[in-house]
């Protein structure tokens, strides 16, 4: 793998790091700190990426411009009782073209991706996404996007590629490798009725901002479904995240938004997740950097509590609940070893889709089902299915 489009963590930033205390992050995660000297990646499962390219950030301009502040934030905090399987990559650069960009991201993902190591993603547009996407096209798996944001980003089909135009072209592009899509914290009036529609007919799932509110926990069955995780922080109210131009009065607090990113760790399915759309020049007293911090912290330490209970280990780990319901019979699953549910669809041994015939679903599902009404994520998955 040629890492010469990553350039090394800043030296001023690699002395930052020495000057914490000895159990803190920064003295305990690998740095890439000299340039052709990378690090031993053998026992590394996380590693965080910086992109310095904000280009296709729509309205708010130097987003990408500098990582610093959230290194800084990061390297103080201090690791939980888990392993330090962690490094930080350092960043890449602006490409002469924003297309050079989207494809170092996509060669860096994917080369991580295949040696099992998760990228953390920081900085840049939310377009960024879509060279994400891309780095799974070789791993011949289809794949499912959670995307945090307060706008689906769909755009028009004539806009070029950009941080609110990125999901149609992750949908419309070829290879199609997208199985499932998810908005959590959409907000209805940054939404035209058309695009809630289209989204709805293509079986894809959206979790306004009211439920999550009332909820988070409602958001945990998605994430657990995930490979990729993408957070624009204009979904953050900008009372709490002022980082963005794009942030309104309105929007997830910074406990809801750090508990969306433990559940993201948790999921054994997630494989990259990223934070987009941090504007330093708008960071009063570096609250957005503290955020974003405590995001990757969280991240982090959801991946190190993982149960490794999907795909299915054993059979006498589960128990098996059947729910005989209309014409069909739900069979539910629950891990003994973590307590969480999940719902299957039958589907032939050949098809494609055949990781997803499990659902990941709450207690509240199968009770839904046991009482004759049939859960709305099973309905869609399965329309989807056959």
């Amino acid at each position: 793998m040629n890492f010469d489009y990553l350039n090394p963590v800043d030296n001023s930033l690699v002395n930052y790091a020495k000057m914490q205390s000895n159990l803190s992050f920064g003295q305990c995660i690998k740095i890439y700190a000299t340039k052709g000297d990378f690090p031993d990646l053998t026992t590394t499962k996380i590693a965080i990426i910086g992109v310095l390219d904000g280009r296709a950030a729509v309205n708010n301009s130097e987003t990408g411009s500098s990582l610093e502040p959230i290194r800084k934030e990061l390297y103080k905090l201090f690791p939980g009782n888990w392993p330090i399987n962690v490094a930080d990559l350092g960043d890449i650069v602006q490409g002469n073209t924003i297309e050079d960009t989207y494809f170092a991201v996509n060669e860096l993902t994917n080369y991580l991706i295949r040696n099992k190591i998760i990228p953390i993603i920081i900085g840049g547009g939310q377009d960024i996404t879509y060279a994400n996407y891309r780095a799974y096209d070789t791993l011949e798996q289809t794949v499912n996007i959670v995307a945090v944001d307060s706008k689906f980003d769909l755009g028009s089909i004539e806009d070029d590629l950009n941080s609110q135009s990125y999901l149609s072209r992750v949908v419309m592009n070829p290879p199609n490798n997208l199985f499932n899509f998810c908005n959590i914290g959409y907000q209805t009036y940054f939404n035209s009725q058309d695009e809630i529609d289209l989204l709805s007919s293509l079986y894809f799932d959206t979790c306004r901002l009211g439920e999550v509110l009332n909820s988070i926990q409602i958001v945990e069955p998605i994430l657990r479904d995930a490979d990729i995780v993408s957070i624009d922080m204009a979904s953050v109210k900008n009372a709490e995240s002022p980082a963005n131009n794009n942030a309104g009065p309105n929007g997830l607090s910074g406990t809801d938004i750090c508990a969306i990113a433990r559940y993201a760790g948790i999921s054994d399915k997630v494989t990259s997740f990223g934070i987009y759309e941090y504007n330093p020049l708008l960071d009063t007293k570096n609250q957005s950097a503290q955020l974003i911090a405590q995001m990757i912290w969280y991240f982090i330490e959801g991946f190190n509590f993982r149960a490794h209970d999907y795909p299915f280990g054993l059979k006498d780990q589960y128990q098996k609940f059947i729910v005989p319901i209309e014409n069909e019979l739900l069979n539910f699953y629950k891990s003994n070893k973590s307590g969480r549910w999940w719902m299957e669809i039958e589907i032939s041994n050949n098809n494609k889709f055949k990781r997803h015939a499990l659902i990941p679903c709450t207690y509240q599902d199968y009770i839904s089902a046991s009482n004759q009404e049939i859960p709305e994520r099973w309905m869609r998955t399965y329309k989807k299915l056959n």
